[in-house]
């Protein structure tokens, strides 16, 4: 399994920190993925959790749209994965493309790095989210915490698929 994932500095001002450490879970992700067929990625293997690999790189295209372009950005672009279904990106893998599931959380990982670099830490985004105001320094701390959450489950996710494990 390839790992090109960048440690982050021990030292450093605190947009570099937050890139940095956001950066490093984003590709966890992909470490947690690789080298596993569409099958194993598409694979429930925690029950009764729904929660499969696949469906959570899903999760991570949504939540990255989310927060980035719909609260910080203000942009008028749908949610991914949506249905009557809330955890839609979640449970509707079974026929979901692994290929264009990455494609798109590619995007829009790509698309949150351009947009953060060049937003203010103090920015307030231009949605409210739970009845809150946020800045863009509690989204990308957010963001962190979503990521090193679901990257454990990721981690327990493939050991149960392969024996894999590993930071």
């Amino acid at each position: 399994m390839t790992d090109n994932r960048v440690p982050p500095p021990f030292i450093g001002d605190e947009r570099t920190m937050l890139n940095n450490w956001l950066d490093w879970h984003r590709e966890t992700l992909t470490v947690k993925c690789a080298g596993l067929s569409e099958e194993q990625l598409r694979e429930r293997s925690a029950p009764p959790s729904t929660m499969s690999l696949l469906g959570l790189v899903r999760h991570m295209a949504h939540v990255e749209r989310a927060w980035f372009r719909r609260v910080l950005n203000d942009e008028d672009v749908p949610l991914l994965y949506k249905t009557d279904d809330p955890d839609a990106e979640f449970n509707d893998v079974d026929t979901a493309s692994a290929e264009e599931a990455f494609a798109t959380w590619r995007a829009e990982v790509e698309h949150a790095r351009k947009l953060s670099a060049e937003v203010p830490l103090d920015a307030i985004g231009k949605q409210q989210r739970h009845g809150q105001d946020c800045s863009h320094r509690w989204i990308l701390v957010h963001m962190i915490e979503e990521y090193a959450r679901h990257n454990g489950h990721a981690d327990l996710l493939r050991e149960r698929i392969d024996g894999v494990t590993g930071e």
